[in-house]
């Protein structure tokens, strides 16, 4: 029976505790998150890290350093550092969201293109998917590639034509986001299909839209991501309680659709990572 990963992005770097009390801002609170989750069934932990007194968007090494000592004191899991850093400022940004391949998880995310943050534009440097891509692979560190439209698949492609990126490629397809492909059935099965032949995904749904794309994301033959990063809520209206209620529920969707969950060496198995 096919093994479904489960992926949770705790935080990320728009939702505050106004929004949902539950949302994790210390080193000690998304690390204690990530650990909840995988004791539910998660493989992964996204980890984005935060201010711990304002909750606003850091990317403090020591952070992400602090994040990662602490999950791993608890479990094995399969931890994905961010490499966004959309508050960055300053000359040398390739290189400042570059620090956190520095300490070798294995995997750190790579996102391709254009994307929108709290209604502004973020653009990509022009130099920033080779450089990135680049240096993840001195650092045996996977590329978790990132794509919000088709182009940006486009992009990843020839990244890997070019030995950039090793096989099995894995990529993330986030369906809904602002100024990015519509969350929609078509959508993410004309997205699918545009993928290299060996690559691993996973699928995301921003807001109303994560319970749709990953059931479709399941019977598709993907892989899953939840967590508050993606969406707050539980149902309609609902806040969720924390992040390993939202994993619960793609647990429950995985076992109904009569598949499997996988556990951390079986993620590490599927994605060729770990040795």
């Amino acid at each position: 029976m096919r093994k479904v990963i489960i992926t949770a992005a705790v935080t990320g770097s728009r939702p505050t505790k106004e929004m949902n009390l539950a949302v994790p801002y210390s080193p000690k609170e998304i690390a204690e998150a990530s650990v909840e989750c995988y004791r539910a069934g998660a493989a992964i932990a996204h980890i984005h890290v935060r201010d711990p007194k304002t909750g606003h968007p850091d990317f403090k090494i020591q952070l992400f350093k602090e994040v990662m000592d602490r999950i791993k004191e608890k479990c094995n899991m399969i931890l994905n550092l961010t490499t966004s850093g959309l508050m960055l400022t300053g000359p040398n940004i390739i290189e400042q969201r570059l620090q956190p391949v520095s300490l070798k998880p294995e995997l750190c995310s790579l996102d391709i293109g254009s994307i929108n943050f709290q209604d502004r534009a973020f653009i990509n440097p022009p130099k920033w998917g080779e450089s990135g891509a680049k240096t993840m692979r001195e650092n045996g560190v996977k590329p978790e590639i990132e794509v919000f439209d088709i182009g940006h698949i486009y992009q990843a492609i020839h990244y890997i034509k070019n030995g950039l990126i090793d096989d099995p490629p894995y990529f993330q397809l986030c369906m809904g986001t602002k100024w990015g492909v519509e969350a929609t059935p078509e959508n993410l099965i004309f997205m699918k299909n545009k993928l290299p032949p060996k690559a691993k995904w996973s699928v995301l749904g921003v807001g109303k839209a994560q319970i749709p794309m990953i059931t479709m994301g399941i019977l598709l033959g993907g892989n899953v991501r939840v967590g508050f990063e993606d969406n707050i809520y539980i149902n309609k209206g609902v806040l969720a309680k924390n992040n390993a209620q939202q994993v619960d529920m793609a647990v429950q969707l995985i076992n109904n659709l009569q598949y499997e969950v996988a556990n951390v060496a079986e993620a590490r198995e599927i994605l060729g990572i770990g040795y």
